[in-house]
């Protein structure tokens, strides 16, 4: 069972990247996938997710209307699309899975299966 973040890299303000998150050894099908990042000397932050079955999603005010979440249960793997980034947004993301998503709050101690992270760079 296994998680592999990707697409992370070095970005300039107002750039965009996509984000995402493989499944090995076990199917997405009844999981929800979250995004969490964790910024230097910062505490971790639930940024996005979506519910196993596609109803729900969440995003943190500091991303709404800036990132996108996506997920394909067929590829096992979700996404996620970051537009209009900003310095702030620098930071390593890590996806998870489990039941951790509510359409109100991500809930990182409901997920059970962590990626290792990739890390995004917003800078001029």
């Amino acid at each position: 069972v296994q998680l592999q973040a990707s697409g992370g890299g070095l970005v300039q303000p107002g750039g965009s990247l996509r984000l995402s998150c493989a499944a090995s050894g076990f199917t997405l099908d009844y999981s929800d996938i979250g995004w969490f990042r964790r910024a230097p000397g910062k505490e971790r932050e639930g940024v996005s997710c979506v519910s196993s079955s596609n109803s729900n999603t969440y995003y943190a005010d500091s991303v709404k209307g800036r990132f996108t979440i996506s997920r394909d249960n067929a590829k096992k793997t979700a996404y996620l699309q970051m537009n209009s980034l900003k310095p702030e947004d620098t930071a390593v993301y890590y996806c998870a899975a489990g039941r951790g998503c509510h359409g109100s709050a991500l809930h990182y101690y409901d997920m059970d299966s962590w990626g290792q992270g990739t890390l995004v760079t917003v800078s001029s």
